[in-house]
């Protein structure tokens, strides 16, 4: 039988999470002011849209089919938080998984050059 966390301990981890996604939003917004990165329209407006919400509810959606029941962002949301931390470090592409993917099937061997 699985046990429950008591109300107080889910609580405190409930605020831990809203605390730590403030401080993720709110990092990506200074290092972009920091290294002096331009963040579109968009990006400055869906910082500050999440932040709201989080901050008024707790989290920033609504519908449980977009994110893990406990979790703060969704997880196109924390997709989007990653990409606009990465462009503010000043990276040019972000790396958001593990490594590429390679296709099916066995490996091909390269073209043989023509000796003439």
């Amino acid at each position: 039988m699985k046990r429950k966390l008591p109300a107080d301990l889910k609580a405190a981890a409930k605020e831990a999470a809203k605390r730590a996604a403030l401080r993720a939003l709110s990092k990506a917004r200074r290092t972009a002011a920091k290294t002096g990165v331009d963040l579109s329209e968009w990006e400055g407006e869906f910082l500050g849209s999440v932040e709201d919400r989080v901050k008024t509810f707790g989290r920033a959606f609504a519908d449980p089919e977009k994110g893990a029941p406990g979790a703060v962002f969704s997880a196109l949301q924390h997709r989007k938080l990653k990409e606009i931390a990465a462009k503010a470090g000043g990276e040019t592409k972000p790396r958001l998984g593990a490594r590429p993917r390679r296709g099916f099937g066995r490996k091909r061997p390269s073209p043989k050059q023509s000796s003439e």
